[in-house]
């Protein structure tokens, strides 16, 4: 089989590599890629609905996956569903649980699926009005897409100020919602839009400093599994899970493809806080190195109907990888760095970087996630963290306490 992987981050590194172990894989190519995958993978610079059709008609694409939020909120699988193109990615419609938080809350308000108690504003004063309701700390996320880095946790009024002049106010308006205490985590649902199967559970580290400090970033950091959150399993699947997919169904919209979950584990038990139409970025990189089911064979069972007959096997073992990010990072940041490199790159994947006069150079925010592999935490963080000390580029940051997380009911764990 030939597959084409949609996207240019570490995810889609992972993603290349989970579909590279299939024995029924000929080719793997990744659009647009980055320098770092083209030292493994194939990339090719595709960048409109148009291109992506004409090359896998091309290159005899059997299924293209798409890795990022945009392209599916751009409706490319409706564009290749429309041209008889295996794709595995929910239609744009479906997508509007992770590209309108609006619509994802209104959704979930309507099924009664455990969410933060929230109100719509379209006006700052509203916005504050709603805030000075839930009272401090408070929470405002922007409606659409803002790569991880549109929620805002606001703790006093100057704070609150502060980030209703950053946020952006669209047609439907802003969310402002109520502060969970608890611990966070994350759980992806492979679905065919009428059952599913779900992975094992991550946890990331979305703020930019240890400790949990700091602005909200794509991702810092994450590990698999989480122990603590499997005797939630259930409760997520009847309670959260079951009705969004069995609400899409009576929406006329079939949710086909991952659904991803983030929760919180608060006292009252689990409660969402946001949906994603996708593998997240740096889960990704955790949880599929530890799957052992085939994963073309978990796509043809999404395509077929039949991920009631998909055993999902993971390996007996935690991943923990840690997020290489650039000075600056979520804001403005200095590019053009050379990395230097250990000559074993494996666990090792890239997401912001392009090539320079002698070698690799960084490009982006978030430079690279280095994984580590072990029998428990512990040997997992041991074999990270070593990896990290082997990759160095100018104005490198990264996160020193990566699976340290506290997962307790009080201040996210911080405590």
């Amino acid at each position: 089989m030939n597959i084409l992987v949609i996207g240019s981050g570490g995810r889609e590194h992972s993603i290349a590599e989970c579909f590279a172990k299939s024995k029924q894989i000929k080719r793997v190519i990744v659009a647009p890629g980055n320098a770092g995958i083209a030292l493994q993978y194939e990339c090719a610079n595709l960048q409109t609905q148009e291109e992506i059709y004409n090359f896998c008609v091309q290159n005899l694409i059997d299924l293209v996956f798409v890795g990022p939020e945009k392209p599916i909120a751009d409706g490319l699988a409706d564009y290749l569903n429309e041209k008889g193109v295996a794709v595995i990615a929910p239609v744009k419609f479906a997508a509007q649980l992770e590209s309108s938080k609006i619509f994802a809350k209104n959704l979930m308000q309507e099924k009664g699926v455990p969410t933060a108690a929230f109100k719509i504003a379209k006006t700052i004063p509203q916005a504050l009005e709603h805030i000075d309701y839930f009272g401090f700390p408070a929470v405002i996320k922007n409606d659409g897409l803002a790569g991880g880095k549109g929620v805002f946790v606001v703790k006093n009024p100057a704070e609150a100020q502060e980030a209703l002049k950053k946020i952006h106010f669209s047609e439907k308006g802003v969310v402002v919602e109520e502060f969970l205490q608890g611990w966070e985590v994350s759980l992806f649902a492979i679905t065919d839009g009428w059952e599913f199967k779900t992975t094992i559970f991550a946890q990331d580290h979305k703020q930019l400093y240890a400790g949990d400090k700091g602005p909200n970033t794509g991702g810092m950091g994450a590990y698999a599994p989480v122990y603590e959150a499997e005797k939630y399993r259930k409760q997520i699947e009847e309670e959260i899970i079951n009705p969004v997919l069995m609400a899409m169904r009576e929406l006329g919209h079939l949710y086909k493809g991952i659904l991803y979950c983030g929760l919180m584990i608060t006292k009252e038990g689990p409660k969402v806080m946001e949906f994603n139409c996708r593998l997240g970025d740096p889960e990704a990189q955790v949880v599929l190195p530890l799957l052992e089911t085939d994963f073309v064979e978990i796509c043809q069972a999404i395509l077929q109907g039949e991920i009631n007959l998909v055993e999902l096997k993971f390996k007996d073992k935690t991943a923990l990888g840690v997020v290489l990010a650039s000075e600056g990072y979520p804001f403005a940041y200095n590019k053009g760095f050379p990395l230097s490199l250990p000559a074993d790159l494996s666990g090792i994947y890239f997401s912001g970087v392009e090539k320079g006069e002698n070698g690799l150079v960084t490009s982006g925010g978030r430079v690279l996630c280095a994984v580590g592999m072990g029998k428990d935490l512990n040997e997992a963080r041991e074999e990270a963290y070593s990896k990290v000390q082997q990759i160095t580029f100018e104005n490198r940051i990264f996160r020193q306490d990566i699976g340290l997380h506290k997962n307790t009911f009080y201040d996210n764990g911080d405590s």
